[in-house]
């Protein structure tokens, strides 16, 4: 047996519960109509057994030809009327006129109900009297001792005039047809949507391909739009994978080419010292200074790929502390003293004293160390390095420049880049990774900033970032 789908559910389920209240509402409605049917008949039947009593008693006397006189006077067809006391004794009756061998009335259902409320009916009683079914309804007026019954034949006219109004039960289908129709229409294209994406994670699910028409053309609803926007992001997903896949693949090329060079270095000048052992001591030492450069170039570019990938995996296991920015800038403008006074360059750090910002202290001081290394290896000698910030609400706003060579407008957008140069010959010379700015803007991410790089229109470059407190 095949699944039930949840649009058929839906159906059966709302289509069963509106015909139950309908039906139920329809049995209330009928049942309190034919209640008011019957109590209004009732009413008219009271009606004539008190104007009948006001009558008698302005004549003064309950003889039988005062009585049938009354009766033929106010004539309603088949209308038949019964006086009785309270013992049950019929007295009169316009039908019936051998009193003597009419039954006590004392124990019918309308006549005990007179007694003890006042007033009482019933509806379709057979009469043991006359032999045929009646609308009885008795009144008891006890300052004269007296019941009035009056009562109607239970004929094809009276149940005319207690029958339900049948438009209702016309009109009630009529809805019920109605809603079938638009609860299946809604319901049919409810499980259209379902059914799409069904197929959708079917396919997905097999890898199969979703560029398929019934996958776009959705119904212009909610549930049709909202069905269209998830397959939209797994497609968007589906791309930035691929796109992650091949960053993945160029930066494995990019990793294992920047380790090559070093590397064959390395190997080549070890071969050459172990394959001609009659080189002179200075050779020696040359090839061995070499060796040892290179592999300083290996370790720094180990150093920045493994923090990248800190970066990237474990950001949240970083660990945060106070960091005093003005003491760290202080402490890399001691490190870098020598370098930049053989470049004969100046560091102008322009900034309070009293920067403080809760963030890792290793990260901050790679942003600080990375910008000052790239700006002194290639603005040019005899260049000044300026570092300035501002506070803002909740963050600093820092800018490192130069007033240097710059860099090509068309290099601006990839600085920030894993292992793009804007001169890759030189940038290897100088013993360059190719990643520094590339850690530098994961950092400043790290600490809920942004960062953007400018030509100085006075020349140079211009870094401007922002560290939140």
């Amino acid at each position: 047996m095949g699944q039930v789908s949840i649009g058929r559910k839906l159906f059966l389920t709302v289509i069963s519960l509106f015909i139950i209240f309908a039906v139920l509402f329809t049995v209330f409605q009928q049942t309190r109509e034919k209640k008011y049917k019957i109590d209004m008949l009732n009413m008219r039947l009271q009606n004539y057994n008190l104007r009948m009593d006001e009558a008698l008693q302005y004549i003064g006397n309950h003889s039988e030809q005062t009585l049938s006189d009354y009766v033929s006077r106010h004539k309603v067809p088949g209308l038949r009327v019964t006086l009785i006391h309270p013992d049950g004794t019929v007295f009169f009756d316009n039908d019936r006129k051998d009193y003597s061998h009419i039954h006590n009335h004392g124990n019918r259902d309308e006549v005990r109900e007179a007694i003890r409320d006042g007033s009482g009916f019933d509806i379709n009683r057979a009469s043991n009297t006359l032999h045929g079914n009646y609308f009885y309804s008795a009144t008891y007026f006890r300052n004269d001792s007296i019941i009035i019954r009056s009562a109607l034949p239970y004929n094809n006219d009276l149940s005319q005039i207690l029958q339900i109004d049948q438009h209702y039960l016309w009109f009630t289908l009529l809805v019920t047809i109605l809603l079938v129709v638009v609860l299946y229409r809604f319901v049919q294209r409810l499980g259209s949507n379902i059914t799409k994406l069904r197929i959708f994670a079917r396919r997905a699910d097999h890898n199969e391909s979703l560029e398929t028409k019934d996958l776009v053309d959705f119904p212009s609803d909610e549930l049709g739009e909202i069905s269209e926007h998830i397959i939209k992001i797994y497609k968007r997903l589906q791309k930035t994978k691929e796109e992650q896949h091949v960053l993945k693949r160029q930066l494995t090329q990019n990793i294992a080419h920047e380790l090559k060079t070093p590397v064959s270095s390395i190997l080549g000048y070890l071969e050459t010292i172990i394959e001609n052992p009659n080189i002179t001591p200075a050779q020696k030492d040359q090839f061995l200074e070499r060796c040892y450069a290179q592999s300083k170039r290996l370790a720094s570019l180990l150093r920045d790929i493994s923090t990248l990938n800190r970066l990237d995996d474990a950001p949240d296991m970083m660990d945060f502390e106070m960091v005093d920015i003005s003491m760290l800038i202080s402490n890399i403008s001691k490190e870098v003293a020598l370098q930049l006074t053989d470049r004969k360059m100046n560091l102008v750090c322009d900034i309070p004293n009293d920067i403080i910002i809760n963030g890792n202290q290793s990260m901050v001081y790679s942003i600080f160390r990375n910008l000052t290394d790239n700006a002194i290896e290639y603005a040019g000698e005899e260049t000044t390095i300026v570092i300035r910030c501002q506070k803002q609400d909740d963050r600093y706003d820092f800018s490192f420049s130069d007033n240097g060579v710059g860099v090509g407008n068309e290099h601006l957008g990839r600085l920030f880049e894993r292992f793009y140069r804007v001169d890759k010959g030189r940038s290897r010379k100088l013993g360059g990774t190719g990643l520094g700015l590339a850690i530098v803007k994961n950092a400043v991410l790290l600490h809920g900033g942004t960062i953007s790089a400018y030509n100085n229109a006075d020349g140079g470059l211009i870094f401007e970032f922002s560290l939140k407190e």
